[in-house]
Order: C-alpha cells, then structure tokens, then sequence
C-alpha cells in the first residue's frame, strides 16, 4: 500500500485491530485516529511523519501501539499516559524528542516500552519501577542521561533490557538483583565503572551479555561459569586478572569478546595464537606480558607488528573476492565473521568484529547485492562486510609516515524501489587511529542513492607504531527492523591505504640511508650557519620548540595546514572579529569543521604566554567545555583551533533575532543549564588545575548540533594559591554579569562565576538578555526585576512566556530561585558549583535567601559600573553562522571589560570566540 495514511479508517468503530505495517504509506497520523476503539495499531516501516496526535491517547482500548521506523518528530503526548490497557508502546527510529512524560508512570500494564534512536533525553525516570510487567526495555542510542535508576530492580519480570550510549557522569554497576529471567541483557558504553556483581551471574537463563565499551576493572566474576550463555561481549573495558579455564573450553562453542582490556591488563599468558577465533583477545594483554608463544602478539596492546614494519600500502575488498582496480590488487575479505571474531591471515592486515543483532541470532555478517540494484564502478561495490556493534581493520607493519586512508561504501542492502524496503536508514560512526572521522554517517544519503558507490577520503594520517586502526561502530541510531532486524550496523565495502611519502623502492636501502644521512649533515651544516647570522628570528623558534615539547593533549597543526582549511583565511569564511583577533570557519583534509583562532598583531599576547596558557588548558577537558584540537605557533601567527558549534551561542538562542532565534523547549534549556554547571564545577573543583572563568555569559555559552552547552574562552586565570584572590593589574568580565566584589575592588574567586552563572540562568528560564538597559524604566537589569518579583511573591510572571504551559513550574521556580541564591551580593553565601549540580537535580533544597534592594545600594552598584566602564577599555565583537561578519549595535550588545594595564600577564587566550550579532 502507498500513498497518505487513510483518514476515513476513523469511520471504521467495529475495527479492532489496525495493523498497515511495513508499507510505502507517507503523511501524518489522522487525529480522528483517536476516535477508533482498537487493541492494536501498527504503522511500523512506514513514511509517517509529523509529530504523534494527543488524540490516540484517547483510544481507551488500546494495548499494542507500534510507530517504529517512521519519520515522527516532537515530544511525546502526555496523553498517552492515560492508556491505562496499553502494554506495548514501540517508537523506535523516530526522530522524537523532549522527554519521557511524567504520567508515563501511570501505563501500569506496561510490558515493552522501546525508543531506540530517538532524540528524547533527560534521565531514565524513577518511574519505570511502577511498571512490574515489564518483559523488554529498549533504550539504545538517545540522548538520555544516566544512571540507571535502582528502582530497575524491582523489574523482576524483565527478560531483555539493552540501554546503551547513555550521557552525563559515570555510574556504577546498576542494581539488577532479582530479575534473574533476564535472557538478554545489554548495556553498551553506558560510562558503567567498577566490578560487575556477582549477582549477573544468578541470570541462569541468559544467553547474551554485552557491557562492553564501559569502565568495569576487576575481574570476570566466578558465578559466571554456571551461565548458559551464547554471546558474551565484555570488550574495550578494563578488566584484569587470569582468563578462567572455562572461557577457554567455552569458546569452542560460543562467542566470548574479551578485546580492548588495555589499562589493567589480563595477566595469563594467551594459551591460543592469532589465528581466526571467536575468542576476541584483541590488545588484551600488557606488552609486558611474557609469553612463550610467539604467535601471540595480536593480544597485547597496541598489536604490536609479529616482524618488522614493512608495509607501506593496502588494499582490502571488504566482503568479497580478490580483485582488481585501478592496478591495485584488493586482496579477498569474505569470512563470514560472526558476534565475537577476530581473524588474521597474514602478517600485513586483520580484523575484529563485535555485537548481535537484534531479534536475530543467525545473521550473516557480510553480504552481496543479488537485487535487481544497477550497480556501477568497480565490482567491489557488488560486496560489503558488515557488523551490528563494532568492526574493526587494522592494517599491520605499517611503515611509520604519513597515508592517505579512502574507504569504499555502497548502500547494497535496500531496495530503490516505492516499497517499504527502501525506507531504512543506516547510522554509524568511523574513527581512525582512535580519532572520530565521520559522525552520523548515511550511506545512502551520502552517495544520493542506494546502490551508488562513494569514497570518503582523509589524507593525513600518521602512523607511528606500526599499526593503523580503522573503527566503525554502531550506536544505536537509524532503522533496526527494515526489511530486517539484521539489516542496520556499519556497512564497508573497500579499503585503500597509500603512503604520502616516497617508499625509496628504487633504491637499494644501504643507498637510501647513506643519502638520508649525507643530507641530514648537510641540513645541519646549513641550518647552523644561517641560525649565526640570526636569519632565523630565534625567539621564534625557540618558542616553537617550547610548544612541541610540551605534555599537550591537543595537536600541533602546520600553518599551511590551516591556510588550506580556510582557504588562506578567505573572508567569506570569517565568522568572527574580537579585539584579539579574527575567528574563521575551516575545513580539515579528514572533513572535520572546525572555528580557527588567529590572534591579530594588535594582541599582546606573546609567544611565551601563549605556549604557557595552551599547556594550561589543553588539560582541561569535559562534555561541557569546548574542545581543543590544537593550535599552531609558527613566526608571527598564533592560532588556536576549537571543535565547531553548529547552533552557535545560546545568546542568539535565546534572545537572538527571530530569524536566528531557536524554539528551546523547557527540557533542552533545563539540559543546557545543567550542562553550564557541570562544566564550572569541572573548572573550579574537578580539573587538575583551580580555573575561574571570569566572563561566563550566554554569548561564551556555545551550542553544539544537539543543543548541549559548552562553555567557550575558558582558561582566563589559574588561581594556584587559595589566598591569591586579589587580582588588582586587570578586571576581565562584562557588566551585567559580574560579581559586585570583583567589578568594584577586583576580588576574585570562584563565587564569581557562581554569580554569573546566576545571571545566565535567569536569562535561561526568562528568555530574556540581562544586559538590556532601559533608562526610562524602573529597573535597569533583568535581576533587579527578580529581585522586586521575590519580594512580591510572584517569581511565575519571570518565565519566558514562549513556553507557554509546555513546563514544570515546579522545576522553573527551583531554577528561578537557584538563580537568586547564585546572585546573592555576599560571596560567602553562594553555593559551589557542584552543590548548583546537585541543586538543579532536585538533589538538595534550594533556599534562596530574600535580596532587599536599597535605592543607595542600587545607585552606588551603577555608578561603579559607569566608572567602571569609563575607566577601562570595552571591546565588542561580532560573529555571524552565515560568513558575512556585520555590526553589533542593538541594545543588548555585551561589553568585555578590561583595565588599561595592557602589559599584565593574566591575559585572556581567546576572549569571545563565537559572540553573534543577535539583530
């Protein structure tokens, strides 16, 4: 069937089940919908789209509700908290989103609730401990928050849980006590540290385990031995210990992945080579690990190469049969792998596969187009390898240098025709050398097609220890049941690895090393002579020295690297201009975007305190701080290269103009608030440094694609004694969202920034720009006005009316007064950053202490801004998503305040990296 979901089903009272799955069906669900007396309604593997109607929360009769693998979007209808029948409610592969509703509690009779892949987030609710029946729970790649309730447990009907890519801190081990019918039991990359229970093992029906890509240590519990398993993945953990004999006899017959247990390693000597298994011992051991079977390098880390590094390029035809292309040989890659395989059949490449598919056991993991697909290009195309969970290809021996790394992909597994076989969407990630190359990637949409062939191509990677590591990985996103369970995971068709380097093939080596080494000395001899007549500007260089030598967790970039990135630093590509420079938009060989920093000669910040203050904050890093990639120091050009915000800064969010203004709902601004706590209380208490911010405020605030916050031009000052509070040379902030001590005698603490997280956070829940000045009106700052609504009793009238009634007032009021206390004139009696987090939470009361405002205290707080600001140097930047930089001149442009004492070494590295022009 093709064409709108039929409205007039509506008319159709004596129906009792409405069951259109896996049609070419497109359109919205019919709200009259909700007028049908039914038990069961299945749209699965359609193209419905739109968000769900509140009207089927009107089907008193309903129990099964089945809406997979569509194209529905919005939040969830409250609504269907009163189907108080409904036992199945099954929305996998939307595209929903906000959270689970809180009346959700009431679906008592609950027994499979799925939402894989969805956009929903917020925390696993308490509630789901009301739901005693539950026989299956899916909650694999959203964007919801561990942890894991304990409540869980009560669950003791479950007999398969999978959550997996759960966000936010890491958690122990979930009490799972008493749900011993468990038969599948997966909890992927779910941040899970410390040992796994004893009490997994009372789970005598299980027959897949899978809590790999965790942080559990110790060792593999011994009650496990009595477990009737079929698949056990416990890989890219931490797990130490001896491997216990009965793994090893039970590997002859079952799936056991113990690879990637590379921090504390297994310390028994690995009893089988490296051979084809389905025992997974891939980087299992220390390299220090003795052994007396030679053939066992592919357990210790790294894989370190059996004999000598002597590969300098590779071809792989991944799921086929030898051929050729181009004049290059793809040699045959058609082992059909299985949920826990690690295969090498020579010393030059191998892999390692992961994971089980869904609701199918005896799946084949690598397949041929036999459709009716037009296929082109080459014939390895016609042929792919493919895994539910992880595979991986590492090419072995390599020659240290530089390759350029093509991967080969064809979506062959859909049909391109108008049938329901066409609308499935696979999702998955490629990371190289550890480093994540390709986020979200769709074949299919790609390659504009199914059965077209596509390369992605990354030209510099380097690869130092003989070993070149190719990751794709599944997490949790996309269609898992079109046409079957077995048809979602990543997909590769082909490999080519060439070196960027001349391989010396033409030469003898004895010639090669006596030329190298000739024009080494040369080199020197030269180099030498021009460095004593001071051609080379030493201070330079030796500043570049300092930055090669330092611990930096980021890297160091080539300026002809970052020129090619952004075309020469071509203006349509400039997205910012602040007073230390300009911040341009750039594009990496490997396709990563990133937001470059160049640091005009007008700044004074110097070699040295650059490299200083890049050592400082190249430690710093978390979820909630935008990220470092490196930067560049070469001659005059100081540039710093950050991760790149797709949804800008929370300013233009929140109050930006209406064509650049988001709709944040109540969940996603209540998320961002949470995430600027969690990223000051790192700074401020959990970073190996004491960082104050010094400038928190919603333009410094950035927005990644899924709307978290991360907090931008951190790393402004280090506080290394507790004492040395007093920072009288220079005062960096802006007015309006500065502390009163700080702004008028410079003291400076950490409570600084809990003031201006207060301010942010007001702003937040209002939608409204705290530095809006209205001089004809009674008060001039957003807080002022909180202050006199306090007084009143009516903090309400402060939420931002565009959220209409869709928000907990509850929370609104927590957040409102959480704000107040943040703001409170007296340092001491603001809250920590951590207590904010457990506050936001509803983990601690908040107790905002009432403010009285004195019309003396008002005018004197406002004259020293004034003076403040007359006194100092205030800088404006600008920054525009669309490469055209245009003026900020509306009045809620922020002011950066600085002191005249220009030469004072606690400079800001990146003041304002992605302000926006809000007109």
């Amino acid at each position: 069937m093709t064409g709108i979901l039929p409205p007039e089903f509506a008319q159709l009272t004596h129906l009792r089940e409405l069951d259109l799955s896996r049609n070419y069906l497109n359109g919205s669900i019919p709200s009259s919908y909700g007028q049908l007396r039914i038990t069961i309604l299945s749209l699965l593997g359609n193209r419905i789209s739109g968000p769900i109607p509140k009207e089927l929360g009107d089907i008193e009769t309903l129990e099964e509700l089945n809406l997979e693998n569509n194209l529905l979007e919005g939040p969830l209808p409250t609504n269907l908290g009163s189907l108080s029948r409904l036992r199945k409610m099954m929305l996998s592969a939307n595209f929903l989103n906000g959270t689970v509703p809180e009346n959700f509690s009431n679906l008592k009779n609950m027994t499979d609730f799925r939402i894989d892949g969805n956009r929903i987030s917020g925390k696993i609710p308490d509630f789901i401990g009301n739901w005693t029946s539950m026989d299956r729970l899916d909650i694999q790649g959203t964007l919801m928050e561990g942890p894991i309730p304990p409540i869980i447990s009560q669950l003791t009907n479950m007999r398969e849980l999978r959550i997996s890519d759960l966000r936010g801190k890491q958690m122990l081990f979930p009490n799972l006590e008493g749900l011993t019918k468990m038969k599948d039991l997966i909890l992927r990359n779910c941040s899970i540290f410390g040992p796994i229970p004893n009490s997994v093992g009372d789970m005598t029906l299980l027959k897949l385990l899978d809590l790999s890509n965790n942080m559990l240590n110790g060792m593999i519990p011994n009650t496990f031995k009595q477990l009737d398993f079929d698949y056990m993945l416990l890989g890219d953990n931490t797990l130490s210990g001896p491997i216990p004999d009965w793994i090893i006899e039970r590997s002859r017959d079952d799936y056991i992945d113990l690879s990637y247990n590379s921090y504390n390693n297994f310390t028994q000597t690995p009893i089988q080579g490296c051979h084809s298994s389905t025992l997974n011992l891939v980087s299992s051991y220390s390299n220090t690990t003795s052994s007396s079977n030679s053939d066992s390098w592919c357990s210790k880390k790294g894989l370190v190469c059996p004999t000598e590094a002597k590969y300098h390029s590779l071809f792989i035809n991944c799921g086929g049969s030898r051929t050729k292309f181009e004049g290059n040989d793809y040699e045959e890659d058609s082992t059909n792998r299985g949920p826990s395989y690690f295969s090498s059949s020579s010393d030059k490449w191998a892999f390692s596969s992961s994971g089980v598919y869904v609701g199918l056991r005896g799946a084949s993991y690598i397949t041929t187009n036999t459709s009716s697909l037009d296929m082109s290009g080459p014939d390895f195309y016609k042929t792919a390898c493919l895994a539910p969970n992880s595979l991986k290809y590492y090419g072995l021996c390599m020659r240290r240098g530089s390759y350029r790394v093509r991967l080969h992909f064809a979506e062959i597994m859909y049909s391109n025709d108008s049938t329901y076989s066409s609308l499935g969407r696979r999702i998955f990630d490629v990371a190289i050398q550890g480093n994540v190359v390709l986020t979200d990637f769709n074949i299919m949409e790609e390659a504009k097609g199914v059965g077209k062939g596509i390369s992605m191509d990354f030209k510099e990677v380097f690869v130092n220890s003989g070993t070149l590591e190719i990751h794709l990985y599944w997490t949790g996103k996309g269609t898992n049941a079109i046409p079957d369970r077995a048809v979602y995971g990543p997909l590769i068709s082909a490999i080519t690895l060439t070196p960027n380097y001349d391989t010396g093939n033409g030469l003898p080596i004895g010639a090669v090393i006596g030329i190298v080494l000739a024009s080494v000395v040369v080199l020197l001899i030269v180099l030498f002579a021009l460095w004593k007549k001071g051609i080379f500007g030493g201070k330079d260089n030796k500043e570049e020295l300092e930055l090669r030598v330092l611990d930096l967790q980021t890297g160091h970039f080539r300026f002809r690297q970052i020129k090619a990135a952004t075309g020469n630093f071509d203006p349509a590509n400039k997205i910012g201009e602040g007073g230390f420079g300009s911040v341009y938009k750039g594009t990496l060989s490997d396709g990563t975007i990133i937001a470059v920093k160049q640091l005009s000669s007008k700044s004074k910040q110097g070699n040295r305190e650059f490299v200083n203050e890049i050592g400082m904050i190249s430690a710093l890093q978390h979820p909630h701080l935008v990220k470092l990639y490196g930067c560049c120091i070469e001659g005059n050009q100081l540039l710093v290269i950050y991760e790149y915000m797709e949804n800008n800064c929370l300013a233009r969010a929140l109050f930006g103009r209406d064509d650049l203004r988001l709709n944040l709902d109540w969940a996603t601004r209540k998320r961002i608030c949470s995430g600027i706590a969690k990223g000051l209380a790192y700074l401020h208490e959990e970073s190996r440094l004491k960082i104050v911010h010094r400038d928190i405020k919603c333009t410094n605030v950035l927005l990644d694609k899924d709307l978290n916050a991360k907090i931008s031009d951190f790393g402004l000052a280090k506080l290394d004694d507790e004492e040395n509070t007093h920072i009288s040379t220079r005062i960096a902030g802006t007015v309006g969202y500065m502390a009163p001590e700080y702004a008028m005698r410079g003291y400076l603490t950490d409570k600084a920034d809990v003031y201006s997280f207060g301010v942010v956070a007001l702003e937040i829940v209002s939608g409204r720009s705290n530095t809006n000045y209205r001089p004809k009106e009674e008060f001039v700052y957003l807080l002022d006005w909180a202050y006199v609504l306090q007084e009143q009793g009516n903090l309400s009238e402060l939420v931002d009316p565009r959220l209409g009634t869709s928000y907990s007032k509850k929370e609104a009021l927590r957040m409102i007064n959480l704000a107040l206390l943040c703001t409170n004139p007296s340092p001491t009696l603001r809250p920590s950053m951590s207590s904010v987090v457990s506050m936001l939470e509803g983990k601690l009361p908040v107790e905002a202490q009432l403010v009285k405002r004195s019309t003396s205290d008002d005018e004197m707080r406002f004259k020293s801004f004034e003076k403040l600001s007359l006194d100092s140097q205030t800088q404006v930047s600008t920054y525009s998503q669309d490469s055209q930089v245009q003026s900020m001149n509306a009045p809620w442009s922020d002011s950066s305040v600085h002191s005249k004492d220009e030469n004072s070494t606690t400079s800001r590295l990146l003041p304002d990296l992605y302000n926006v022009n809000l007109n």
